[in-house]
């Protein structure tokens, strides 16, 4: 008998992660069914003790309910309480845990390219919850400084207290700056025309990192290019986080060589 995944979301015809998850299967001889589970707001706690009854093994949370899942578990690992959001849900002797695997996705992307952000300065474009997961890792493995970029700074400053935080359009006053990365949907098919920085704002970076994965290259990453940064885009986060989560509802490790054969699937499109 074949388990049951998904993923847990508002809108989701756009996603990648069946076609990641249906490769984990194939590649470990594992039996499963990925699933798209689209939810109203209202109908979030019915969902959660509908996976339940179902007997799902595993659930991966995505926008909008990476925070507000997180009142209906029964605990949280170490990461997730830090980020305070969850996007893996794990269902255990009657108790669901929540993970957040964009921690170790993000940060096997960037062992992946050779990013290092130790002792790095490092600007961050967004506060949602991809952001959190980011600046955690950061945080973790030992960034010199860390600035946040906001439209509405006041809205986000009780939350990031801890950071300087600035609006879009002071970037151009910064110097020495290392590292730039895109946690916003700016940019995202199908707005693709957009960017959230400008020419001149991003020459100021050696290294630019979007989380976007579709298209493959946004008009934020080929400023980049341009103008000789390392330029990454968010598949191989994406990817990395999905395995993270089969890592978890299965008890199992899997091997670097395999997660670099499911990313050179994806982003061929097979």
């Amino acid at each position: 008998m074949k388990e049951l995944y998904g993923l847990l979301g508002e809108k989701l015809g756009h996603s990648f992660s069946p076609k990641i998850h249906f490769s984990i299967f194939e590649k470990l001889n594992l039996e499963g069914y990925y699933h798209l589970f689209e939810v109203k707001n209202k109908k979030l706690k019915e969902a959660v003790d509908g996976f339940k009854a179902l007997n799902v093994k595993g659930v991966n949370v995505t926008i909008p309910y990476k925070v507000k899942i997180i009142k209906y578990l029964d605990e949280t690992s170490r990461e997730a309480k830090a980020i305070g959001a969850v996007n893996t849900l794990c269902f255990k002797q009657d108790k669901i845990i929540g993970y957040n695997t964009d921690y170790y996705g993000f940060g096997m992307m960037l062992e992946k390219f050779n990013v290092d952000v130790k002792n790095k300065n490092v600007v961050i474009l967004g506060t949602g919850g991809a952001a959190k997961a980011v600046v955690q890792y950061i945080l973790d493995n030992g960034a010199r400084n860390i600035i946040f970029v906001s439209r509405d700074i006041n809205k986000v400053t009780k939350q990031f207290n801890k950071f300087k935080i600035i609006q879009y359009d002071q970037i151009k006053y910064l110097s020495e700056q290392d590292i730039v990365i895109n946690c916003t949907p700016v940019g995202m098919y199908p707005q693709v025309e957009n960017s959230p920085m400008d020419k001149e704002m991003i020459s100021k970076f050696k290294t630019a990192v979007d989380l976007i994965y579709n298209p493959q290259e946004t008009l934020f990453l080929k400023q980049a290019r341009d103008q000789g940064l390392k330029a990454i885009n968010g598949l191989y986060m994406l990817v990395g986080q999905a395995v993270k989560a089969q890592e978890l509802w299965n008890d199992l490790k899997i091997d670097a060589k395999i997660v670099d054969k499911i990313y050179q699937g994806v982003e061929k499109g097979k």
